[in-house]
């Protein structure tokens, strides 16, 4: 049975592997979640995730009715999922940009680092639900000769803190 903290770690590195998550603002935008490309300091357990966008970009507008953020996230083969809350804002910090360049992000924008549509967001994350999931066939032929497929399941989901 993994631990809370397990589990934190595997949604972690699932989420440095695949960086492809749903994020949305509480409140705004109906609701409206859509595909990000995480990127985070990978030298130090956990958050904050970082985001390159536009300025116009629908979340940079939507953060004025609020910055409460819910992410979702799936890894590539399934195995971890999770649902994240935290705080989304705007952040300027050109150290940041700098550590965080990359030429994926570099094809994005004409003007380089200092384009003027470049805008970072910055998720702080505070919690999440994490399930994780690697069972699938085994599960599968567990449940045909007669298992109980909730009982696999019941240890491999937590509330975790991701501050």
């Amino acid at each position: 049975m993994p631990t809370p903290q397990e589990l934190a770690a595997k949604f972690w590195k699932a989420l440095d592997d695949d960086r492809t998550l749903f994020l949305g603002l509480d409140g705004a935008r109906d609701g409206h979640a859509q595909p990000m490309t995480a990127l985070r300091d990978t030298d130090r357990a956990g958050g904050p995730i970082w985001f390159f966008t536009t300025k116009d970009n629908g979340l940079v507008a939507a953060l004025a009715q609020g910055h409460r953020a819910m992410a979702h996230f799936a890894s590539k083969g399934h195995e971890v999922w999770a649902t994240i809350h935290g705080n989304l804002s705007i952040d300027h910090d050109r150290e940041t940009i700098d550590r965080l360049w990359n030429p994926f992000v570099a094809a994005w924008y004409e003007g380089g680092k200092d384009d003027p549509n470049l805008e970072l967001l910055r998720l702080d994350t505070e919690h999440g639900q994490i399930w994780l999931n690697e069972n699938s066939l085994f599960a599968g032929i567990k449940m045909l000769l007669g298992a109980d497929p909730k009982a696999d399941y019941s240890d491999k989901v937590a509330d975790v803190s991701l501050a």
